[in-house]
């Protein structure tokens, strides 16, 4: 989680659509049908998130003209996508409330000095800068709730440092969310008012991305602690007791990891860092997985997505059924979300 929730420089994901569906690749049809492409129209888009009733997404993209991401939600059936931030400085990480009835986002808009921050992005992007995707922890950045049309805006936390990457348990009792008050980024848990903040994670290095389980007893997460940018997955219990290395090699980059809801699979993006960054192309993975309140395994892993482009940032639809991402596989070499059928659960 974190426009496009991500720490390490990657190749750039930018965007476009066309919303017909295409046929899979014949190693993906065994996992996907029906794939899709659901937005278009900006220069950029990705990280979208289902409705608890799974008839709409929300997710972060490029209004034109404007240099960072804005949060937006749409019908998952139609291009008609509404902006629910406030359409200045980053955003990212846009999540539903379990109840479908409020969005939790992460906002930079109000940083003192917003007009140089734009004016310097848009002189970045005139003489061709950041050429590669990387995520700027914006020290401006905090989490906020608000209704589904944008109103009602509250602000959740107030802390020095960038606040972001958050997600809402399952009884909608609690957000987990990274933070950087404590002088890195951290896993913290708080309750869904902005109460009760209490540190999960403090391990130097990052620590992002969070889910909870579906029975909200364990978090899985991304972190580079073995060594700097070489993201890796793990799980740890929510009363922090239990830290759980999913991914150890430190060849490949392994990030945003989801749970399937019925809890027997995680899905997320990896690629093989073992020559460095440039060429290497992420894909799409999942593990088998089972846990109790003590232990955490990981099983059989599977290749999803063997596309030439990168496919990123994946995540199911509540029923199980869909899974969307986010990738540059459009005929413009754009990024954009994509939705297909998923067909592995069912086999």
């Amino acid at each position: 989680m974190s426009v496009l929730r991500f720490l390490v420089a990657l190749p750039c994901l930018v965007l476009c659509s066309s919303g017909a569906a295409e046929e899979p690749a014949a190693d993906e049809a065994k996992f996907l049908g029906n794939i899709r492409q659901v937005t278009k129209a900006f220069p950029r888009a990705g990280e979208g998130y289902f409705s608890p009733d799974g008839k709409s997404i929300v997710y972060q993209a490029y209004p034109l003209g404007y240099p960072f991401y804005q949060i937006f939600t749409q019908p998952l059936d139609k291009f008609e996508p509404r902006m629910i931030s406030t359409g200045r400085g980053r955003t990212t990480c846009a999540y539903f409330s379990p109840d479908g009835q409020r969005i939790l986002f992460a906002s930079g808009h109000t940083d003192p000095d917003i007009a140089v921050t734009e004016k310097k992005a848009r002189d970045e992007a005139a003489q061709g800068g950041r050429r590669r995707y990387q995520w700027d922890f914006d020290p401006h950045m905090e989490l906020y709730v608000v209704n589904l049309d944008g109103t009602g805006m509250s602000r959740l936390t107030d802390s020095p440092g960038y606040d972001a990457e958050g997600s809402f348990s399952h009884d909608g009792q609690s957000i987990v969310f990274t933070s950087t008050r404590d002088g890195d980024p951290d896993l913290y848990v708080m309750d869904a008012d902005g109460s009760h903040v209490r540190q999960l994670t403090n391990v130097d290095g990052y620590d992002g991305g969070p889910f909870f389980s579906p029975d909200d007893k364990w978090v899985i997460f991304r972190s580079d602690r073995r060594e700097k940018d070489m993201l890796q997955l793990h799980a740890i219990s929510v009363d922090g007791k239990h830290d759980v290395a999913l991914t150890d090699n430190l060849s490949q980059v392994n990030w945003c990891p989801y749970f399937h809801p019925s809890g027997k699979s995680i899905i997320w993006s990896g690629a093989d860092y073992s020559r460095g960054p440039m060429g290497a192309n992420f894909d799409l993975f999942t593990m088998d997985v089972d846990w109790n309140d003590t232990e955490f395994k990981g099983g059989d892993v599977q290749r999803i997505t063997t596309h030439p482009k990168a496919d990123v940032l994946p995540v199911f639809s509540p029923d199980g059924q869909q899974m969307m991402w986010t990738s540059n596989r459009t005929e413009d070499g754009t990024s954009q979300l994509y939705v297909a059928d998923w067909l592995r659960e069912a086999k």
